[in-house]
């Protein structure tokens, strides 16, 4: 977003809602369960409270690298081979990694890999449309707002409570963050997209300068990142206790209830979406540092 593509950055955020989205909305309706331990011995125990088919980790770990690869391939200027084989192997690696953890079964994992194949294979096509709205309809915001937060409020049903539903709502909240900035920024000519004829992009010389001012931008960002998500949490987490006259007290009992998880991620994640692509770009150019 900062250093290299801004508008690969915000359909890549595109790609990772859609397939997060159904993917955490698919376990929750197969409702099948984490691999028996024993025989599997769990490495990792943060996410044993979710379902297991399909695995979203898999689906993330095809559709981020793949979707990166198609988005720059033509845009930027390198090997196929290259590009191709770098998305191959952080796929793999990912895909075998939630085996190797014990979170999934080689059949969640395959089953992953193909349902994020077929999300890419229908939304890839879909992407000019849906930037374009997000751009340029005077309507947009009012309907990036009211989906992704609709999208979350009318999904989820659980019997028990578990991490799917807080991840599902922070993930459309960045998405929602991330679409509005894009708008926001074309109304007011910040980021502007690279034009047909200045196509295909090329890799800079790597000097010393040239590194530092990328490591610069980041370092600032994340600062501004942090103080974001420190400061909405505290805002937002009593605000919403006390919207629904629900006990603040004890924060991660407070969470599972429905009604304050979901907007309190919302907004959460919602406003650092926002930020990456706004606010910090924005502080970036009046410090000269664009």
């Amino acid at each position: 977003m900062w250093n290299v593509d801004a508008f690969v950055g915000r359909r890549l955020i595109m790609m990772w809602v859609w397939v997060m989205y159904l993917g955490q909305c698919t376990k929750d309706i197969l409702g099948w369960s984490r691999p028996a331990s024993p025989p599997v011995v769990k490495v990792e125990m943060f996410y044993n409270s979710e379902y297991s088919m399909p695995s979203t980790h898999a689906m993330s770990g095809t559709a981020i690298p793949f979707s990166l690869f198609l988005l720059t391939y033509g845009r930027w200027e390198y090997p196929f081979t290259l590009g191709f084989s770098l998305a191959l192997s952080w796929c793999i690696l990912v895909c075998v990694s939630r085996i190797y953890m014990g979170m999934h079964s080689i059949l969640d994992v395959i089953a992953g890999f193909l349902y994020s194949v077929l999300i890419l294979l229908f939304f890839l096509p879909a992407l000019d449309l849906v930037d374009g709205f997000n751009l340029t309809c005077r309507f947009a915001p009012l309907v990036i707002i009211s989906l992704h937060l609709g999208l979350g409020l009318f999904s989820f049903t659980l019997d028990t409570w578990s991490t799917s539903r807080g991840d599902t709502a922070q993930i459309l909240g960045t998405g929602a963050g991330v679409a509005l900035a894009s708008h926001i920024n074309h109304l007011l000519g910040l980021l502007p997209d690279p034009t047909p004829d200045q196509l295909p992009l090329f890799m800079p010389p790597l000097g010393a300068g040239l590194v530092g001012l990328a490591v610069l931008r980041l370092f600032l960002g994340v600062l501004v990142l942090m103080a974001t998500r420190a400061l909405m949490k505290a805002v937002t987490m009593p605000m919403v206790c006390r919207v629904f006259g629900i006990p603040s007290g004890d924060v991660r009992k407070a969470r599972q209830h429905m009604e304050v998880e979901l907007p309190y991620r919302y907004i959460v994640y919602g406003t650092v979406g926002f930020n990456v692509l706004f606010l910090v770009p924005f502080l970036l150019s009046h410090i000269g540092l664009s």
